[in-house]
């Protein structure tokens, strides 16, 4: 007897439709390099990460805790959110320019965490290919304050669409730099360590891989790491070209990577539940143009200008 329990999204969700996609690789990396313009956040993850040790551990218990909240029971996902905020609550980080203590549940850094996530998945998505109307972009972002309220955030205090999102990224912009710290991140997603006998592979396909997720930054971003921004169409035409790759493997061999979240939902509601961009596309709506900032850039402005510092 199976069980019928959707999860905390369910298969007629853009969010089980879309965190199916394997281009959410290349959005996790674009995350992280993302999330580390934000000095106090970088300062949460190296003071408190053995991230330079299990580079790869902590990569995937990351895709993990997604692939859990996504397509696992309710209850399971709720597990998973206590587990999080339960580790959030015991570290702290420390300012090193005016020695405050701070914890790294602050609600402003975890809302920090959740946009620049959020936002890297919703635009190397749709930058990639995949199908997503506005309307189903404001859904996403809609659905994702379930995700929010998970890792401790107050769900109200989270933007509910692709137009709060970029309000969002507009008031935090005076608050990111390019630090030590973040560099230290953004030199290791580039190239992280390996056994010796790998090194060819990182070369020839993670090379790509972070380069990719790299050029798909914003502009603002590439200025504070201090490099000029590709043009939008190369970086698109990367994406694509990654999403076209990524995306000819088929989905069953995909699926049965560990952990197998989706087989595993798949078997518990019943065959034709599997994420699928048919889905979307069958329920495409006309948009009502409350979605019409989705394509910008995170946190860039209407003008294009550059970030003033």
């Amino acid at each position: 007897m199976r069980d019928a329990d959707p999860g905390l999204f369910g298969p007629d969700s853009v969010t089980w439709q879309l965190h199916g996609d394997p281009i959410m690789w290349i959005a996790g990396i674009r995350a992280l390099y993302l999330q580390a313009l934000h000095p106090r956040a970088v300062r949460g993850v190296t003071q408190n990460s053995d991230f330079r040790r299990d580079a790869w551990g902590r990569l995937l218990r990351t895709a993990s805790f997604v692939g859990e909240i996504t397509y696992g029971t309710a209850p399971a996902a709720e597990r998973a959110g206590a587990r999080i905020r339960g580790i959030h609550r015991r570290l702290s980080a420390t300012d090193p320019d005016t020695g405050e203590r701070y914890g790294v549940d602050d609600p402003e850094l975890l809302l920090w965490v959740h946009c620049a996530e959020i936002d890297s998945y919703l635009h190397i998505a749709r930058r990639s290919g995949f199908p997503l109307t506005d309307a189903q972009a404001d859904r996403y972002v809609d659905e994702q304050r379930v995700s929010a309220r998970l890792v401790g955030l107050d769900p109200e205090q989270v933007p509910a669409g692709t137009a709060e999102l970029a309000r969002y990224f507009e008031k935090v912009l005076p608050e990111l730099a390019a630090t030590p710290e973040s560099r230290e991140v953004t030199g290791f997603l580039k190239a992280p360590p390996v056994h010796w006998a790998l090194l060819p592979v990182r070369a020839a396909l993670w090379r790509q891989i972070a380069g990719t997720a790299y050029a798909a930054l914003p502009p603002y971003a590439h200025e504070l790491y201090g490099g000029r921004p590709p043009s939008r169409a190369a970086a698109d035409r990367r994406l694509r070209a990654m999403g076209r790759l990524l995306r000819a493997v088929p989905a069953g061999l995909r699926w049965q990577l560990p952990p197998g979240h989706i087989l595993k939902a798949v078997g518990r509601l019943g065959p034709g539940t599997h994420p699928s961009v048919r889905r979307l596309t069958e329920a495409a709506t006309v948009g009502t143009g409350a979605g019409k900032t989705a394509v910008r850039a995170a946190g860039e402005p209407e003008s294009g200008r550059a970030v003033q510092r």
